[in-house]
């Protein structure tokens, strides 16, 4: 029996895959669960020396080599170390495909609705053209270099192994090994377990170092001073930038105001969520930073630090608003809030109300 015409290419494309190096920038394809997708290679480590004969042989000395790649169209967050045997050389209809395709955006006029002009204003939002001053735009472009490659692969805390999203900047003697271990009470930061388990035996911390200000069943909400709690809210930094992709608040935290959503049982109580937001806003913005940990997103968490965030500021008499630009999943809770609290605002209401008004009611 004769092997199908597909078959044979996809055995030249991986017997090529075996005998080529691949370079920062290159556009391969790549294992992304159980499918294939295009990708460009980021950086590029060597992982030790080997005897196998298929390997590739340098001067010599035979390399191998693992390669931190960017899915093309996806967020940051799937950003992740590949090995040589993960990759192959990408169809080159694809590539060539992926290339056409984002000239053709840039190059070809479009008629624009209401939907395409807001989702043509949320892409600028996100990238460097929407940032007029030039050395703004310079500082955002380093950046995204010195954050491309996430330093810290998973936490560990709370009896959670966490798989970590973007770069944040802990100290470098901590992200050697890729891993963290971080208690879930005081938030401080560790590279082995056994040091864990010793600081667990004299933390005596619960909860956040804050007011309890809000209580219903077995969730409440702390207040916590960034200025009186320095570096809890530093830790707190730090470990939410894993998970944030544009959060620049590491370590000035005494300006801010931290709410901490926990969820509590006979433990202690265990945090969830939280948002941050600034004493005196000259924006009046009511939210600075907002955070789901990835164990407990898809709870409804998220709607309701959006919410609390609002009953904060109907008891300060103002009107605020969240810092912008929002992420793609807080643009997205935020999208789904306002559907609900509106509808339900047009429905109990059944009469035309202006814009002010919906304001006050909500």
């Amino acid at each position: 029996k004769q092997p199908a015409p597909q078959d044979l290419d996809d055995a030249k494309r991986v017997q090529a895959s075996r005998q080529k190096e691949w370079k920062v920038g290159d556009r391969v394809s790549g294992k992304c669960g159980e499918i294939s997708r295009l990708c460009e290679i980021v950086s590029r480590r060597e992982i030790g020396d080997v005897s196998n004969e298929d390997e590739k042989v340098v001067e010599g000395k035979s390399r191998r080599f693992e390669y931190y790649v960017h899915f093309v169209d996806c967020n940051r967050r799937m950003d992740r170390w590949l090995q040589e045997n993960e990759l192959q050389e990408a169809p080159k209809d694809e590539a060539k495909s992926s290339a056409a395709d984002a000239s053709a955006k840039k190059c070809r006029p479009q008629r624009r609705t209401r939907r395409g002009k807001r989702k043509l204003q949320e892409s600028e939002e996100d990238g460097h053209e929407s940032i007029a001053d030039p050395t703004l735009a310079k500082l955002e472009k380093d950046h995204e270099e010195i954050t491309k490659v996430k330093n810290v692969d998973t936490v560990f805390m709370g009896g959670y192994e966490i798989d970590c999203w973007y770069f944040s900047p802990y100290p470098e003697e901590c992200t050697k090994n890729k891993q963290l271990y971080i208690c879930e009470f005081c938030l401080k930061y560790m590279r082995k377990r056994s040091t864990l388990i010793k600081h667990k035996s004299k933390c005596f911390l619960r909860h956040p170092p804050g007011n309890e200000i809000y209580r219903d069943k077995n969730l409440s909400m702390f207040e916590v001073d960034g200025a009186k709690n320095k570096v809890y809210c530093q830790c707190l930094c730090l470990l939410s930038k894993l998970f944030l992709d544009h959060k620049t608040l590491y370590f000035d935290v005494a300006p801010f105001l931290f709410y901490i959503l926990c969820e509590a049982d006979e433990t202690g109580f265990h945090m969830v969520g939280y948002f941050s937001k600034e004493k005196a806003s000259s924006q009046n913005n009511n939210l600075a930073c907002i955070l789901t940990f990835p164990p407990f997103q898809r709870k409804g968490y998220g709607k309701f630090l959006i919410a609390f965030s609002y009953e904060l500021s109907k008891l300060e008499g103002k009107i605020g608003s969240p810092e912008k630009p929002l992420s793609d999943l807080g643009r997205l809770s935020y999208r789904s809030y306002w559907t609900r609290v509106l509808l339900g605002v047009l429905s109990e209401h059944r009469r035309p109300l202006s814009v002010d008004e919906i304001s006050q009611i909500t």
